[in-house]
């Protein structure tokens, strides 16, 4: 095993200093050539956008913004791997974004100094585990990691980090190997998280005990978007957990000896440039210290003298090794790299599932929130006037999230706890003095009755 890491690391260092010589065949997503002018720049872009499903408006130059900031990204990139490090960067589905906008779209956790935990006698503080660990593991090679997933544009990494967390003792306890739905801690754990707009594992873990388990993801499919929660599959508790346990923040050595036995939920600090253009290797920094995107540990390892955490991410197989990161540990801080000692968890499993329940039967369809007499939206939407005509709102929009701030420009809308609006750059703001927030989210049109319209009309025609 170790041998074939070897080689690997070689062969991945030789294309690294030479390139490839097509784009498509490099592990950056880049060949030397493609730097050397503006045009072999321009068909990269084109090349890249059609891989990754890319599609851009025609208004206000959005295409050639975009592209700007991908050349941008694409220096940074190349300038980083001609320097001498133990990871590399590359091209990913984030290489049109700026670090700014990476920042306000794809983290969702909120910490316990911002989004207290849910305290009870299940939320036990770790009490050991191990007196000798081994020198490392992998869980991926025992099956007891599923495939990646991706959270999509929502803020719902501590809900995958969750269920990944939950899966990992389920198939160590019970042999089986079995995805959990995402979507219903998004739209049923609403106590203290917040779908989309954050949430913390912890809470998760207190939720899924107290409804008494959790569904499957094939029952409970994820949409990327919080919406009224299912009640019929919220019922169906296809895997249980008796609790679950922290890990004093700092102690790496816990930590250690709790991945030892099953695959971990942390917290890391993700949202430098680095980690967004992130490819490959053991990563060693830069990083922030405060933590905003949830995790799962699933093993550890050493490389080339490098002490690493092998990290399971939400974005896809197509950022990082596949959609892993390797995060250097044994650093000598506290904290540890990206503030990953700080914040973890673990579900406690003693017992076992109860009978599979099968598919669960479809669930009342929520009524509509009426906008006015002949526009509505879906009930865990917020209605928001898109045209207006003095005070009469000629049409309306729907934003795809409850108790939203309608933004004056009349398209966007923003979460109740960023109630700014800062729609020139696409973000929702908690406070004036913040820089960057959350993303503004787009309203679509909302659903025009035509029955009620012929109705009211017949009305005023005969009376």
């Amino acid at each position: 095993m170790a041998g074939v890491v070897l080689i690997s690391l070689i062969l991945a260092t030789i294309i690294l200093n030479a390139f490839a010589s097509a784009s498509q065949f490099s592990i950056v997503g880049y060949s030397p050539e493609d730097l050397a002018s503006e045009g072999r720049l321009s068909e990269l872009f084109e090349d890249w956008g059609s891989r990754y499903g890319k599609v851009y408006n025609g208004l206000g130059g959005e295409r050639d913004r975009r592209l700007g900031i991908f050349k941008e990204n694409l220096l940074y990139i190349d300038a980083h791997n001609r320097g001498n490090h133990s990871y590399w960067l590359g091209l990913n589905q984030f290489s049109d974004l700026s670090n700014e906008e990476f920042g306000a779209r794809f983290f969702g956790l909120r910490p316990v100094d911002e989004y207290a935990a849910v305290h009870d006698g299940s939320n036990m503080q770790h009490d050991g585990l191990l007196s000798a660990v081994p020198d490392s593991i992998d869980w991926r090679q025992k099956g007891a990691v599923t495939a990646v997933k991706n959270q999509g544009n929502c803020g719902g990494c501590w809900a995958f980090s969750t269920t990944g967390a939950i899966e990992g003792i389920n198939k160590i306890f019970s042999g089986d190997l079995i995805s959990l739905s995402e979507q219903e801690l998004l739209d049923c754990d609403t106590r203290v998280d917040n779908g989309c707009n954050g949430g913390l594992m912890q809470n998760a873990f207190q939720f899924i005990v107290e409804n008494g388990g959790i569904d499957t993801e094939s029952d409970y499919p994820y949409k990327a978007v919080q919406s009224f929660c299912d009640s019929n599959k919220k019922n169906a508790r296809v895997v249980v957990i008796d609790g679950y346990k922290t890990i004093p923040g700092g102690d790496e050595n816990t930590l250690k000896q709790a991945v030892a036995t099953q695959p971990v939920s942390v917290a890391i600090e993700g949202a430098g440039a680095n980690i967004q253009h992130y490819a490959g290797g053991v990563y060693t920094g830069p990083c922030g210290e405060k933590v905003n995107h949830g995790v799962l540990v699933v093993g550890y390892d050493s490389e080339n003298a490098l002490d690493y955490w092998i990290v399971k991410n939400s974005w896809g197989a197509a950022w990082g090794e596949a959609g892993y990161v390797r995060i250097r540990r044994n650093t000598g801080v506290t904290q540890g790299l990206c503030s990953i000692n700080t914040l973890a968890s673990y579900p406690v499993k003693t017992g076992p599932n109860p009978p599979n329940p099968g598919p669960s039967p479809p669930s009342p369809t929520a009524p509509e929130q009426m906008c006015d007499n002949y526009h509505s939206c879906p009930s865990s939407h917020t209605c928001c006037c898109s045209v207006l005509v003095g005070s009469w709102c000629l049409s309306w929009g729907c934003c795809s999230m409850q108790s939203a701030v309608c933004c004056p420009d009349h398209k966007h809308c923003c979460p109740g706890d960023h109630p700014i609006c800062s729609t020139q750059q696409g973000f929702c703001l908690k406070n004036l003095q913040e820089k960057t927030g959350t993303k503004a989210y787009v309203s679509t049109p909302a659903t025009f009755n035509w029955i009620n319209f012929w109705k009211q009309l017949g009305r005023k025609v005969f009376i």
